[in-house]
């Protein structure tokens, strides 16, 4: 029976299952949240004002996007709202991406997410 994070090793597999083991990405007064399959990071990040996001960066490029970094709001400590993302920034590679993620996590711990979303490009707006 194969295990949930195994990986498929045949020549019928399409695609290789991703697993999470042994990615952590560690940022200061920024809880981590439960990872899903083709996340890199994931994490809350507090503004000074109390407004909370979760920060999600994941592998996308099967879907030709490559690694996406989004943005979304919570509410009541615990409701992702994937529906409203803020914003969503996409980089080439997994290394830029978790620099990516760490800088955005950064970015709203200091208060400065609507500098940083109106500093994008429009295609990155949601």
């Amino acid at each position: 029976m194969q295990q949930e994070n195994d990986t498929v090793e045949n020549d019928q597999a399409l695609i290789e299952l991703p697993t999470n083991q042994g990615r952590s990405v560690e940022i200061a007064d920024a809880p981590s949240v439960r990872l899903h399959r083709l996340d890199l990071a994931r994490h809350v990040a507090i503004a000074p004002d109390g407004k909370r996001y979760v920060v999600a960066t994941h592998n996308d490029t099967h879907m030709g996007r490559g690694y996406v970094t989004s943005v979304m709001p919570q509410q009541s400590d615990y409701l992702t709202l994937i529906r409203l993302a803020v914003c969503e920034v996409t980089s080439d590679t997994p290394q830029d991406a978790v620099q990516q993620h760490i800088a955005v996590v950064q970015t709203i711990q200091q208060g400065k997410i609507d500098e940083f979303v109106r500093s994008l490009p429009q295609t990155s707006k949601v």
